[in-house]
């Protein structure tokens, strides 16, 4: 990774006397998922392009030294937003964290300082049942029910983020804070054109050049309406990417420069062009932007204001502590923790590393074995003591149970999801199980380019050869039910549970594929044993929900449902199944109007979250026709079709309307439809009940 030069002496290198701060300033975070320092031309200039972000520096401070504290998504965004690291809130990965409740959120502080606050979040990663909408008036997470792609996130585009949150914050009359999220940079890399054919041989960069675009959006709306010179901004990313240094694909692996080492740009009211050269981590944006909008920070937090370097002075330099424990937690190697402190990094693991951050950015030698590592060691369990060491906010919160389990001495995850051993030898460091990994992501890779089968046998061959690799199982399991292969997806998961025993993935992965096979008592049994490890789940919540419902047993499932909405409450797949249950309980409990209108409320309440969702409009169609509101049955058939052209279920419906209302000629055209989608399917009984309404439309 070639870096613009600068000295590691903790000085700035352009000094010019700041601003002071303008009374009722707003402040704008800005977020780029999975985005390298050298894919900012203001960082390195021979890759991308990225004229609006370094404009953005060109008036304000770039640190040319910024870590995060993790690689991974929703624990890096918990430490820039909380200003803590993971040994006191507890989040140290993807997939089972929550913040907690007891954690003060820069919007929460904000908030009591008179400020309006809002989040535009692009990817399932941040979404709201994670906790990180703490404080905010209003947490946009608004996503598509299932990602677009077998093994990605949902996801939107930059474009409708930065739209959604423009038109919030040009609706404000007072003082505001807004964070907003762009997933775009992150694998799969598929950047919209011209932006595909211009980075055709490196879409990655195709990725933040679109971002960069988008973002000459923003910054122009900012201008224009005379928001810019009262607006702070703050621009990093939550880690980078590794593009295959140190055998690495992507990131939340290793901790290596290429996916910790980010970009920071502060820019606004107070703010002169300077560019720094001291260590600073992601802890330090909340206290630096306190200070710079003139509020005295909290008492609480670990991060320390970056002013007085921003203003030329001297940086005082701490050790930046870093982990990556998903593959701890996910995948039973070994913890990886360490700290940066002026040119030395320090990576403890059974196989520890140290490099000369002065001289080696790109870890291309391990001084360990040249190295005294009892000091560093020392310093590691001194510096994670000092950081687990939570202090109480100044306002008592209550932290709820499912949090503390994540909290504890040392940084040691002690809840029950993970298998900890009391120890841990070589061939459970990183860097030994990297083959592992490696086969795992480029199974992955190929299901990118549609190469399900080969990334079958792959993943299978993996879960042969390392049976304790969880990933590999969840992995295969995912493709296998997207070939439709479900009976062999549910004996994937039973296998990785025979080997790996009590694994959360693994019984909650086990419980969604019973219900994709309609097991409905086996599914109970197994998503019940899953809340038996964590009861806050919305995704378990909601299958249960699903098969209580399919063995009619609809208070449980309402109760079921109800949880994972409280628990996410954009969650939209829940949120229209309960509009399924009051549905079915119209059907089979007595015609209850109330249930009627409840099930068109609630399917109306899921599509104001996802337009797209189909179900959903197959659903509220069903309810709209029995309701006698043909015209809204027909535009919600139209719109499911629309949306899933293979829907034979809305397009059979559409005909019955059409030919009832005596437009055969459109009867016509679903009925043929719906055969040719049917093919050999379609039963002796039913072929001639189709035959005659095809007559009848064709008198």
């Amino acid at each position: 990774m070639k870096l613009v030069p600068a000295v590691l002496a903790g000085m700035a290198v352009l000094s010019l006397a700041a601003a002071a701060p303008a009374a009722d300033s707003n402040l704008l975070i800005i977020t780029i998922d999975t985005l390298r320092t050298d894919r900012l031309s203001c960082y390195r200039r021979d890759l991308v392009r990225t004229p609006a972000i370094d404009a953005l520096a060109a008036r304000g401070v770039l640190f040319e030294r910024a870590f995060a504290h993790c690689p991974t998504t929703l624990p890096s965004h918990t430490n820039i937003m909380t200003g803590m690291t993971p040994p006191s809130h507890g989040v140290h990965e993807n997939s089972k964290s929550k913040v907690p409740g007891g954690s003060l959120t820069i919007a929460e502080y904000l908030k009591t300082q008179g400020y309006a606050t809002a989040a535009f979040v692009g990817a399932f990663p941040l979404n709201s049942r994670f906790g990180l909408g703490q404080g905010f008036d209003v947490y946009d997470d608004r996503l598509p029910y299932k990602p677009a792609n077998l093994g990605t996130f949902s996801e939107r585009k930059a474009q409708d983020v930065v739209a959604a949150a423009m038109a919030w914050f040009s609706g404000q009359k007072g003082k505001w804070f807004c964070w907003i999220h762009l997933w775009d940079p992150h694998a799969p890399y598929a950047p919209p054109e011209p932006f595909l054919t211009e980075y055709r041989d490196d879409p990655y960069s195709g990725e933040a050049a679109y971002v960069d675009a988008q973002l000459s959006v923003l910054f122009g709306m900012l201008q224009d309406s005379q928001l810019a010179e009262r607006t702070l901004v703050v621009l990093t990313a939550d880690h980078g990417e590794s593009l295959g240094e140190h055998g690495e694909m992507t990131h939340s692996y290793f901790a290596y420069n290429s996916t910790i080492h980010v970009p920071l740009i502060i820019a606004g009211p107070g703010v002169r062009p300077l560019r720094v050269t001291g260590t600073v981590g992601h802890i330090d944006i909340f206290p630096t932007a306190c200070e710079l909008l003139g509020i005295a920070p909290p008492k609480t937090l670990q991060g320390r204001s970056l002013v007085a370097p921003m203003k030329g002075r001297p940086l005082d330099e701490r050790p930046v502590y870093f982990e990556s424990l998903e593959p701890y937690l996910n995948e039973r190697c070994a913890p990886l923790r360490g700290f940066i402190d002026r040119r030395t990094k320090y990576m403890d693991s059974p196989v520890p590393e140290v490099y000369d951050m002065a001289r080696d950015f790109q870890e291309t030698e391990n001084l360990a074995g040249k190295s005294d590592l009892g000091p560093l060691k020392k310093k590691l369990d001194r510096l994670m003591k000092s950081l687990s060491s939570s202090i109480a906010p100044e306002e008592p919160k209550v932290v709820d149970r499912q949090a503390l389990e994540r909290l504890r001495s040392l940084g040691y995850v002690t809840s029950p999801i993970t298998q900890v051993k009391s120890s841990y030898g070589v061939e459970d460091d990183l860097k030994s199980f990297l083959p592992y990994q490696q086969k795992l992501e480029q199974a992955i890779l190929l299901l990118d380019k549609g190469g399900l089968e080969e990334s079958a046998r792959k993943m299978t061959a993996l879960t042969k050869e390392k049976a304790t690799f969880v990933p590999a199982f969840i992995y295969l399991s995912q493709v296998l039910q997207d070939q439709g292969r479900y009976a062999e997806s549910v004996q994937t998961l039973e296998d990785g549970l025979r080997a790996n025993p009590g694994d959360y993935a693994l019984i909650s992965g086990l419980g969604t594929a019973l219900v994709r096979t309609r097991q409905w008592d086996r599914a109970v049994e197994i998503l019940q044993k899953a809340l038996g490890v964590i009861d806050y789940d919305p995704d378990v919540w909601s299958n249960l929900g699903i098969s209580y419902m399919m063995k009619q047993e609809y208070p449980q499932a309402l109760e079921s449902l109800e949880k994972a909405i409280s628990l996410d409450p954009g969650f939209v797949l829940a949120v229209a199944n309960v509009g399924a249950v009051r549905q079915a309980m119209y059907f089979n409990r007595g015609r209850q109007p109330e249930d009627l209108s409840l099930s068109l409320d609630y399917f109306r309440r899921a599509l104001a979250v996802d337009p797209t969702f189909d179900l959903a409009w197959r659903g509220l169609g069903v309810s709209c026709w029995t309701a006698g509101r043909d015209d809204e049955a027909i535009a919600a058939w139209e719109k499911a079709v629309a949306l899933s052209p293979g829907d034979d279920f809305s397009i059979y419906h559409l005909g019955i309307l059409y030919l009832n209302r005596g437009d055969k000629s459109r009867a016509l055209q679903n009925f043929e439809k719906y055969v040719e989608i049917k093919g050999d399917k379609i039963s002796r009984e039913e072929k001639g009940r189709l035959d005659a309404l095809i007559e009848l439309c064709k008198r």
